[in-house]
């Protein structure tokens, strides 16, 4: 009898086992789940990148990782070895050694090989960042307390107006979503020149790969080119104020045809009157 009830309580600390290891690994799926476009519940990963630039970045950053990791491992490993090689039971004669030059050379040399060797790739990711290549559509951000404002200048397809975007509470995703969305051509260079008209912000949208402040005074440009087409969602990332939290930024990421319809309807839906005001609201 004890014999059988063993068995039994074998077999459902087996199955109890192998459910809490499931569980473990359908939440650390879960968790190293990264959303496109915007963020998913417990993700751990960075969101999916759309350009080439954000691609390179996480590939830099997964090397630092492992560079990270492999260096941990050394250095645990050499602690580990003179805990055994250097105690005083191994050792009951301690040794008188002073200096060992090619040690000491060796841990300066590779140090300055290893700086070497990470400042290459990330030089050439700040040379690409940097770069200013023939912009196919400019658009400037301005941040305001507590919302962004866009103006897109005219050109053959329509633009020449300004609008402002600010959170809309009842979209989903929940304080990500805009009442008017930034729009841009997908394969298009999209260049984005940033400034502030009170107090600093910073426009930052992780699917690109990057963030860029926005400082009273002063004009900050940046670009990229989007390879997919959906919505993306970013947020201010400078602490601006009160409302801080609550200055989104919507993406959307469209074909030349679909964003060329979106210039002409924009000319008219976006057009105002000297005084400010839009022609809806005119009488």
């Amino acid at each position: 009898m004890r014999t059988t009830q063993a068995q039994h309580r074998s077999s459902w600390g087996l199955a109890a086992g192998a459910l809490a290891a499931l569980g473990t690994t359908l939440v650390s799926s879960a968790a190293m789940a990264a959303g496109i476009g915007q963020p998913e519940p417990w993700q751990m990963d960075r969101q999916v990148a759309v350009t080439e630039n954000a691609r390179d970045i996480h590939t830099f950053e997964q090397g630092m990782h492992w560079l990270s990791f492999g260096i941990s491992a050394f250095v645990l490993g050499l602690i580990v070895y003179c805990i055994f090689k250097f105690n005083a039971k191994a050792n009951p004669v301690p040794s008188k050694t002073t200096h060992n030059t090619m040690i000491e050379v060796a841990w300066t040399i590779v140090p300055v090989l290893i700086l070497v060797a990470v400042a290459i790739p990330s030089f050439r990711l700040l040379r690409t960042q940097l770069s200013d290549p023939k912009a196919d559509v400019i658009v400037k951000v301005i941040g305001h307390a507590w919302y962004w404002s866009y103006e897109y200048p005219a050109v053959e397809n329509g633009g020449g107006f300004t609008f402002d975007a600010n959170i809309d509470e009842e979209k989903q995703p929940k304080l990500l979503g805009t009442d008017n969305d930034m729009v841009v051509p997908v394969n298009k260079i999209v260049k984005i020149q940033v400034t502030a008209a009170d107090v600093l912000h910073s426009w930052a949208m992780p699917s690109f790969g990057f963030k860029i402040d926005a400082i009273p005074g002063r004009l900050n440009q940046f670009w990229f080119k989007a390879e997919r087409e959906g919505t993306y969602h970013g947020q201010c990332s400078e602490l601006c104020g009160a409302r801080h939290a609550y200055m989104p930024i919507t993406v959307q990421v469209v074909s030349e045809e679909a964003y060329a319809a979106w210039l002409a309807e924009g000319k008219t839906k976006f057009a105002r009157l000297d005084d400010g005001s839009k022609f809806a609201q005119a009488k």
